[in-house]
């Protein structure tokens, strides 16, 4: 039965895992794999998350189903994380999915039920799963410009002149904020002028916000979905708690949906059951009765802030540590869009010949994009790193 198939091409980012884990070298560092690490360079579990679970082990007394939708307490409490009170609750509709890409595919399976030619835009670059997930369900995927690669700017002008020209009721695929793997966000500014356009041409708004938290604070991160949603009938936004709960293995994540009216919701829900019950039938359960026990406890969800608060100024702080050693060391070169980035991930901007002699070289693990996860920056290999780059440009 299998013997047609042939191999698939390994993941570029599982690949430098394994390389950078059988490199024997103490000095080497991993800038590739996309998880949040502390100072020793582990993913630790939050400490609120290890509370939570306790009390979870002594108070939860079934391993029932949860049914398509999830636990309803974390749907309201992700809705609320997301929306706050930008839209009544009559015309949103939120889901529990197994993690941000069961979300972003569970989407893409719905919209493909209620408009099967559907096409959807996405950033120049975006992330790299966002293409096999949302294409590979049967999207047709067209990019518009973000990212200038050489100046290290959003190419706002290029965008917007883009955005104007899509057909209308297509849709367009937004990063919330923590833009990946740029790491450069529109100002608010921006996003209303976005907006604008989104509104005058009919276009539906599909926001994925990965990392709620991660670039300025939960509220301002989550602007442009808040402010879109006073504006637009209709509007998708898929979330993750992989990031700011830091449960990457326990896959937590929610789909909402913004809709016209009560009656297109209420068709829109039956809709997403049917669909999940056709992938997955129901989404685990532990991770996302972690969320909502800290959510719905004052004192838990306060600690989770603090602990976010303090997982963000780490990546802010180790981007401002090697912004001014590549200052000292490589003076005669701009690395200015590194402190202007928000979030774990950003652009070097460096070849991928010169990717390649970091590897090689100097133990620094990357991507060819030169697309870094700054978490794998710490005090004690900043020098080390501002060195191998300085040496290879």
């Amino acid at each position: 039965m299998f013997e047609s198939l042939q191999p698939m091409p390994a993941d570029a980012i599982l690949g430098l895992i394994a390389e950078h884990r059988d490199d024997p070298r103490p000095e080497k560092i991993d800038l590739g794999v996309g998880v949040y690490r502390n100072a020793r360079g582990e993913t630790p579990v939050l400490d609120v998350v290890k509370q939570a679970e306790r009390r979870l082990v002594d108070t939860q007394d079934t391993k029932a189903y949860i049914g398509t939708a999830g636990a309803a307490s974390f749907n309201a409490a992700m809705q609320s994380l997301a929306f706050a009170d930008a839209a009544p609750d009559d015309r949103l509709s939120t889901l529990q999915t197994p993690g941000g890409s069961g979300s972003l595919r569970v989407a893409a399976g719905l919209i493909l039920r209620a408009r099967d030619n559907a096409t959807i835009w996405v950033s120049e670059p975006t992330w790299n799963n966002h293409v096999p997930l949302l294409g590979g369900a049967g999207l047709t995927l067209k990019p518009y410009p973000y990212y200038d690669g050489e100046r290290h700017v959003i190419r706002t002008d290029a965008m917007l002149e883009a955005l104007r020209a899509i057909p209308r009721g297509d849709l367009v695929l937004l990063h919330s904020c923590c833009h990946n793997p740029s790491g450069l966000d529109p100002s608010e500014q921006l996003w209303r002028e976005v907006t604008e356009i989104i509104v005058e041409r009919e276009l539906v708004p599909f926001i994925d916000m990965a990392y709620q938290g991660f670039a300025r604070d939960l509220d301002n991160d989550a602007f442009a979905v808040r402010h879109m949603a006073n504006k637009v009938p209709e509007m998708i936004v898929s979330t993750s708690c992989s990031k700011n709960f830091g449960l990457y293995r326990d896959r937590v994540g929610a789909l909402s949906f913004l809709v016209p009216d009560d009656s297109t919701r209420a068709v829109l829900a039956s809709q997403a059951s049917s669909y999940v019950r056709t992938m997955y039938s129901m989404p685990p359960d532990h991770g996302a009765a972690v969320v909502s026990t800290i959510l719905e406890d004052d004192a838990l969800r306060a600690q989770w802030i603090v602990e976010l608060d303090a997982m963000r100024d780490r990546l802010c702080e180790m981007r401002g540590l090697l912004h001014g050693a590549l200052e000292t060391k490589a003076p005669d070169h701009d690395f200015s869009h590194l402190v202007r980035a928000m979030g774990m991930f950003c652009f070097l901007g460096v070849t991928a010949g010169q990717v390649g002699i970091l590897k090689r070289d100097f133990g620094v693990y990357m991507v060819d994009s030169s697309r870094i996860n700054v978490a794998g920056i710490t005090p004690d290999n900043v020098d080390y790193l501002a060195e191998s780059i300085a040496a290879v440009l």
